[in-house]
Formats: C-alpha cells, sequence, structure tokens
C-alpha cells in the first residue's frame, strides 16, 4: 500500500531525514495552515478523522481527500483504517511545521522559562513546599508526558551541556595524601613513622660495618619504607555532587522510557530515549570515574554557588527536584496529542514576562503570587489555563497618588452589560491580559460606575501576519482587493479588528495592544495623549534581547499620564460620568429651531447653555440698554440681587421683560469677559436713570442676529424659577432647553 501526497503551495512539503531524528520529529513534514491533497493505493484503506476537520474525505472516494493542518503544529498521527472494519492497522505520522523559522528554540525556550518561574513561586516561603510529593508513574501518559516535557526543558538545554562541559575540562580539585613503599635509599623525608620503620620494619639489610649509623646502635635498615605522597583529586563533595545530579537525572528519563514503552507512547519513548544518550553520555566521562557516591550534600558550599558550571548544575537540580513534582493543567493545551502549540505557549510565557514587569513596577500582593500554586491530589498545580481567570492586586505609588492594580489573564468581560456596570457591551469578550488601574481608597465596583477606572488589554498573537500593514495606512486599492478577500473569507485586520473590539465594547477600556514575537512596535493614539490607543509591541522568546523593555517604557508613560490630574482622559471620565449618571428624562426632547453648533456657537448644548432672565423698569429704562448695550444687576444684599452660581457666572443669553408682559422676545446676548462691578457714580456718568445702590454687576450684551430666535417669543411666566408678585422682577436663570420649551408657537 502507498500514499501519495501532494502540496498545493510550493516549498511546503519536506522530507526531513536528517533533522527528524536530532528533534524527534516525523519525516515528512507539512507547514501549518496549507493544504494537502493525498490518495491511498488502496481504495480498501481511509485515513481516520483526528477531529479538527483536519482530514476531509473526499465524499465519492474515500480513499482520496485533503490534509488541512491549520493552526496545528506538532506530529500529526493519522490513523490508517480498514475501509470495511473501521480497524485501525497503523498510525502515518507527519509533522507540521510552524510558519514561524525559528519556533523550535522558541519552543524550548518559553518552557524552560516556564519552568523557571514555576519553581521560583514554589522556593518561595508561604508556597506549599513542605509537602512531600513522589512522582506518581501510573497515571496517564499525557500527564507523565506534561512532566517529562518540564523536565527536558530544563536539562536538554545547550546552556546544561555547556555547564557540564566546563566541569568536566576544568573541575574542582583537592590534595589528598597516598601511601606507598619506596625504596629507603629515594626517601627524602622522614616522618615520626618513617623513624619507627627505621628501627622496626620488616625485610632489613645489613648495614656495611663502617656505616655511620653503626655508631648510634642501628646495624640493619628495612629495604623499602612506606612514603605519603600528594596528588590532585577531583573526589571533592561539589563533584560528588555533580555525579549524583547526572545521576538522578538520569534514572527520571530511564523510568519515563519504561513508562512510555508500557503506555505505547512512542514520541515519549524517542525524546528520553535521546536524552538518556545525552546524560550517559555525560556520565562517561573520566573524571567521573574517579568519583565517589556522596556521602552528603554540600548545597552551601560556595564552589556549588558561584563557580561557573557548578551553579548552572545546582539550579537546575533545585529546579528538576521541583518540577517533577509539579502539575500543569494548561499543558495539556499544549502537548496534547504530540502536538506542539507555539501559539498558547507563547500565551502562558508572556503571562510570566508580564508578571515579572509589574512586579518590577508594582506592589504586587505576595498571596496572590503564592497562590498561583497550589496543592492538589496530583502534585503542586499550577493555576494558569485558558479560559480561567487569574488575578493579582497591587499599588502602585507615585507619593503624590495611589493607585490600585490589577492584572487579569484571560478575564471575560460579559456581554449585554448596561450601563454604568462593568464589562461589554455587546458580546462577551476575554483579552489574554488586562491591566486595570483606579484611585486607591474606592471599590473597583465602584470605580466602575463612576468612570475612574480604566482598562487596558494586551492580546498575544505568535503567528501575526502582515504587521508592516497593521494599523498603516491602506489605498483604495487595497481596501477593494481586502474586500475581496472578505467574500473568500479572509481576513488580514482580524487581529486589529479585534483591537477595536476591546476598546469600543469593553467599557473604560483605554487601549489594547497586540503582543507578539517580532521587532517592530507601533503605537497609535486615539486623540493627543498616550491613550485611549491602540498598537503592538514586540516581545520575542529571547535569553538575550526579548524586547520587555519597551513595553516597560510604554507602561511607565501610562502611569505617568494617571498621575496628571489635569489631564484630558480625566475630563472625559468626569463628563461620561456626569452625563450618563442619569438617564435622559422622557420630555426631555427639543426639536425646535436653533443655531447650529459650530464655530462661535460650538458649545451650544441646549443643557449646557444658560439664559438670565431680567427686568426692565421703564421704556427709560430700556433705552438706556439699548443704547449702551449693558445690562445692570443688583449685588450685595439688596432685595433682588443678583445670585451667583455657576449657571449664572456661564450664561451665554439675557432675556428681558417689564411690567405687563405674558411674553418676550427681546432676547440678547451676553458678550465680552462677563460680569464686572461697576459703582453708582461711574453708572451716572453712563446717563443710567437714577441709580439707587453703590456697586452694580454689569454685563455687555449685543442683540442676537441668529436668524432661528428672530421673531421668536417665549413665556416666560412658565420658566420653573419664575417667581410671581413683586419678585418677578428678581433675575433668575435658566436653560436654553426649557427655554425652547416655552416657546410661543
Amino acid at each position: 500500500m502507498r500514499i501519495w501526497i501532494d502540496a498545493r503551495k510550493p516549498d511546503s512539503l519536506f522530507d526531513a531525514e536528517e533533522n527528524a531524528i536530532e528533534n524527534n520529529e516525523a519525516r515528512i513534514q507539512l507547514v501549518e495552515g496549507c493544504y494537502y491533497d493525498y490518495q491511498i493505493s488502496d481504495s480498501g484503506f481511509v485515513l481516520g478523522d483526528i477531529g479538527e476537520n483536519i482530514i476531509q474525505q473526499h465524499k465519492r472516494t474515500a480513499n482520496l481527500g485533503t490534509i488541512a493542518p491549520n493552526i496545528f503544529v506538532g506530529t500529526l498521527p493519522i490513523p490508517l483504517l480498514d475501509r470495511h472494519t473501521s480497524e485501525e492497522l497503523c498510525k502515518i505520522e507527519l509533522e507540521v511545521q510552524s510558519v514561524k523559522s525559528g519556533y523550535r528554540n522558541d519552543y524550548r525556550d518559553m518552557l524552560e522559562l516556564i519552568t523557571e518561574k514555576c519553581t521560583d513561586l514554589l522556593l518561595q516561603a508561604n508556597s506549599p513546599v513542605s509537602q512531600h510529593f513522589e512522582i506518581d508513574y501510573t497515571k496517564a501518559s499525557q500527564t507523565l508526558y506534561q512532566k517529562f516535557a518540564f523536565i527536558k526543558s530544563v536539562i536538554g538545554t545547550d546552556e546544561f551541556a555547556e555547564a557540564i562541559h566546563r566541569i568536566v575540562t576544568a573541575p574542582v580539585t583537592k590534595w589528598t595524601e597516598t601511601t606507598e613503599e619506596k625504596d629507603i635509599r629515594n626517601a627524602r623525608r622522614f616522618s615520626n613513622a618513617n623513624i619507627k620503620e627505621i628501627l622496626k620494619g620488616g625485610r632489613r639489610t645489613k648495614l656495611p660495618e663502617t656505616h655511620y649509623l653503626r655508631s648510634y646502635g642501628i646495624d640493619t635498615l628495612p629495604e623499602r619504607i612506606t612514603t605519603i605522597r600528594k596528588t590532585d583529586s577531583v573526589d571533592t563533595p561539589e563533584n560528588r555532587f555533580i555525579k549524583h545530579a547526572l545521576e538522578n537525572f538520569l534514572k527520571f528519563c530511564t523510568d519515563i522510557n519504561n513508562k512510555a514503552k508500557e503506555f505505547g507512547h512512542k514520541k515519549m519513548e524517542t525524546e528520553s530515549g535521546l536524552m538518556i544518550r545525552e546524560l550517559e553520555s555525560q556520565l562517561h566521562h573520566t573524571v567521573f570515574k574517579d568519583i565517589s557516591r556522596p556521602t552528603i550534600l554540600k548545597l552551601n558550599s560556595p564552589v556549588l554557588q558561584r563557580k561557573e558550571g557548578y551553579r548552572e548544575v545546582l539550579r537546575v537540580w533545585l529546579m528538576f527536584d521541583l518540577a517533577a513534582k509539579l502539575i500543569w493543567k494548561g499543558g495539556d493545551d499544549i502537548y496534547s496529542g504530540g502536538k506542539k502549540d507555539i501559539a498558547t505557549l507563547y500565551e502562558y510565557w508572556l503571562f510570566f514576562k508580564l508578571l515579572d514587569l509589574f512586579q518590577s513596577i508594582f506592589e504586587i500582593e505576595p498571596k496572590d503570587i503564592s497562590d498561583l500554586i497550589k496543592e492538589t491530589p496530583d502534585g503542586l498545580n499550577l493555576q494558569i489555563k485558558q479560559g480561567k481567570f487569574t488575578a493579582l492586586r497591587g499599588i502602585y505609588d507615585s507619593g503624590n497618588r495611589k493607585l490600585n492594580i490589577r492584572f487579569s489573564y484571560n478575564r471575560s468581560f460579559t456581554g449585554k452589560k448596561t450601563y454604568p456596570n462593568s464589562g461589554s457591551w455587546t458580546t462577551t469578550l476575554r483579552p489574554d491580559y488586562t491591566l486595570s488601574f483606579w484611585p486607591n481608597g474606592i471599590s473597583e465596583a465602584e470605580s466602575e460606575k463612576q468612570e475612574l477606572i480604566v482598562h487596558v488589554h494586551f492580546d498575544a498573537k505568535y503567528k501575526i501576519a502582515n504587521l508592516t500593514d497593521f494599523l498603516e495606512q491602506n489605498t483604495e486599492n487595497d481596501l477593494d482587493e481586502e474586500k475581496k478577500e472578505n467574500r473568500k473569507g479572509i481576513y488580514k485586520n482580524a487581529d486589529l479588528l479585534k483591537m477595536h473590539a476591546y476598546k469600543d465594547a469593553i467599557r473604560r477600556t483605554g487601549g489594547a495592544y497586540v503582543l507578539y514575537p517580532g521587532d517592530k512596535s507601533i503605537n497609535q493614539k486615539g486623540f493627543h495623549e498616550i491613550i485611549p490607543g491602540l498598537g503592538a509591541f514586540p516581545v520575542k522568546p529571547s535569553k538575550t534581547d526579548n524586547g520587555i523593555g519597551e513595553l516597560k517604557a510604554f507602561i511607565l508613560e501610562i502611569i505617568e499620564h494617571f498621575i496628571n490630574r489635569a489631564s484630558q482622559r480625566e475630563k472625559i471620565a468626569y463628563r461620561t460620568f456626569d452625563i450618563y449618571k442619569n438617564p435622559p428624562e422622557s420630555n426631555n426632547v427639543i426639536k425646535e429651531q436653533l443655531p447650529e453648533p459650530y464655530n462661535t456657537n460650538r458649545d451650544l448644548l441646549p443643557d449646557d447653555t444658560f439664559v438670565l432672565v431680567g427686568y426692565f423698569k421703564s421704556d427709560t429704562h430700556f433705552d438706556w440698554i439699548k443704547s449702551k448695550k449693558l445690562y445692570n444687576f443688583r449685588m450685595d444684599n439688596a432685595k433682588g440681587a443678583l445670585t451667583l452660581t455657576k449657571e449664572t457666572i456661564s450664561s451665554k443669553y439675557l432675556l428681558l421683560h417689564t411690567s405687563g408682559n405674558e411674553s418676550s422676545g427681546e432676547l440678547w446676548e451676553i458678550i465680552g469677559k462677563g460680569f464686572r462691578v461697576t459703582s453708582k457714580e461711574t453708572l451716572k456718568r453712563l446717563n443710567y436713570p437714577s441709580p439707587s445702590q453703590r456697586n452694580y454687576l454689569v454685563v455687555k450684551i449685543a442683540k442676537v442676529e441668529n436668524l432661528e430666535f428672530k421673531n421668536v417669543k417665549w413665556d416666560f411666566r412658565k420658566l420653573y424659577n419664575y417667581s410671581i408678585g413683586r419678585a418677578s422682577a428678581f433675575p433668575f436663570t435658566t436653560s436654553l432647553t426649557e427655554l425652547m420649551k416655552n416657546k410661543i408657537r
């Protein structure tokens, strides 16, 4: 039986015979996101379904079909079935490569960092490490493979191999004394023991009669005496520890290998076999032949803690001991079925990178960090998993302002939430990471209601494409082409649209940003300040240049923005709260003609535009008002004095009336710099008729020229603040909304 596989896209199908064994991958390799046609030579055989619509069988000819790996990366085990009995005869293994060229190194580096961070958490004083957990090899092969992947990420690194190489090429040594029998004629230095041997040693030889020792009563000397020789030995406590650690690693991998054979887990068997050969090769070095087993582990040895090579192995040994006890349910998303879900692993890796970043800036509560690992019946379980909400709380204290901080992973913002509740006002959305800020001293729920909280969202996009086009200006031709692709189901701007969805749908969102393993950052501001905004930041799984510094600078810039109490965002937040805190009144509808709000009338909002209603006592008074373009109000404690309020001071119009009027059309615009205090003497010089008060408040006015107010009269007596009787002459304030509701039609 033969199977043919044809790639629809050039350079997307490979025979990787040379690299397959080294990387424990299948020999025939595909590329994610591509399509492949297959044909089986015998129509009695078919490929079995493995889910996710990866195997698409031809509707009429069962031995033909399409392989569509989509975003799957890793070993793809496809069952070969007997068409008639549906019996599985064997598995055909194909390897799916990631479109990212360096994904193998990224995968290893990210898993290594996650393991390191987990063990760091376990080493904290308040973590549950005192409970002893043995590795249970009876667990399912998938759980064991997860454990092995953790361990492999610790001991299978180039850094570990380099550390061992440094040790065996320049091991720590010590002087040791060895005894040997030597011809007495070649002895150079004698100890007390040698003096005794000279007197009592066996196999003696007579001295010549003339020998000077005969005068001391010594007639014979032993032919050989015992001498002590100092040698350079590698059998030190530190080297014993290194050998002990390697033997422990080897035993673990051997146990895993045996269980892999028992479970029939080929991938784990092959990978553990490679690790066994590597560890055996290290242990077979001649240095370790002269090293005995340790009687005590001197972990506080300065050599182990400081010397290159030794300190790395000590760190790995500590990590190994803890990593072997660690369970990570989220790992199922990454290891399942031999796949390497790089995108999901990148998301988890970023969680720890962001946690490190935020810990360096904010005071994260220790309890929240220690709660990331909890004791379970299976062992110590890392509490991060896609779809599972993890929140860490902290404080930022600038000295002038304290901010509450909340770092959330996979927080769901529930949909269809009515204002002012938190969440999304459309559908439920779940960003990968959310950083929330609100003032200290108020609860998070209350800060949502008062528009005081701001959420900044980040999404991990390991496989983001076309970043050069992300948030860049499209031409008309680009948009036409994109519409054609959209009709085919191809959405190049999906990442951008997701960021807009977070920004526009989740209430009180200040910004939404993509994190991806690239080298170009984009930060576009919605207005003048750093937020609201959209953008992308490069964060790479690299041990030397991961790009996190640029993201840190951005976070610090956001914090500086929050400390600024005079920011435009603060003003917008208050206006939003002030406008929407109460629903509009059902009768608050103005459909009358008004000047359009542009140019000098840009601030003409009926509810926020106020009108002063004033009284003139005679035709002479009115003529003076019209000629001088001035109007005066009583002040101080005089009866009928103008009460100064925010509405009074900001009034834009003045409506005049006099005794006996039932309505008025005398609408004037208040111009100039507002109210000014004018004395009685000044008004006399201006020929004001009979001023009676010491001082007045005076405003400049001009007749309203807007066509919408021409030949219009208003029934001012129906205004809420109007008083009857003698008080009808007292000035008061109303809104343009109320005034227009009392327009005489």
